[in-house]
């Protein structure tokens, strides 16, 4: 079954495919390496060629800096909230009916993981006796993660305070 010239060429197969792996790898380094060259730009920094902004700098300065959430919220604009709300449509229904996230119909006061067969985190079913207060939807919608540890809830928050105060007012006529 198995002679000597069928094991030579599978050999000769498997070192030749390691041959163009690392010969693959080598010419990729090559060609996209991002550090410094040898001897050259020693103990510099590289810049990077682009960022992408995600708020959360953002975000802490404006909570350091910022008026307080309740000035924000009293002059807050609810058809500019709507327009924020767009971010928040992937996930979440105003019409009554549950997608990836609860429906948000009535969320403004409305006691924390209250709405029927939807399948809550356990973060959020511990605190069932608590209510989605603008103060507390605020908290959530500057950083879910950060304000209610495992949560499900993968958005990364809004930065601005103003949106945040917007799409509590747009969400406080729905009710």
């Amino acid at each position: 079954m198995f002679d000597t010239m069928t094991l030579t060429k599978v050999t000769a197969s498997v070192c030749g495919s390691l041959l163009i792996f690392l010969f693959g790898t080598w010419a990729a380094d090559s060609l996209y390496h991002t550090g410094a060259a040898e001897g050259h730009g020693e103990g510099e920094e590289v810049a990077q060629a682009y960022t992408i902004d995600t708020g959360v700098a953002e975000t802490s300065e404006t909570a350091e800096e910022g008026p307080a959430f309740a000035d924000v919220y009293a002059v807050a604009d609810a058809a500019a909230g709507e327009k924020v709300f767009g971010k928040c449509k992937a996930c979440h229904k105003i019409d009554g009916t549950d997608g990836t996230g609860p429906h948000l119909n009535g969320v403004v006061n409305r006691n924390k993981g209250a709405v029927a067969g939807f399948g809550y985190s356990e973060a959020i079913l511990a605190l069932n006796t608590a209510v989605w207060s603008p103060e507390n939807l605020n908290g959530f919608l500057e950083n879910p993660k950060k304000y209610m540890p495992g949560t499900k809830m993968s958005f990364a928050g809004l930065g601005k305070p103003e949106d945040r105060a917007n799409v509590i007012a747009y969400l406080a006529t729905l009710n």
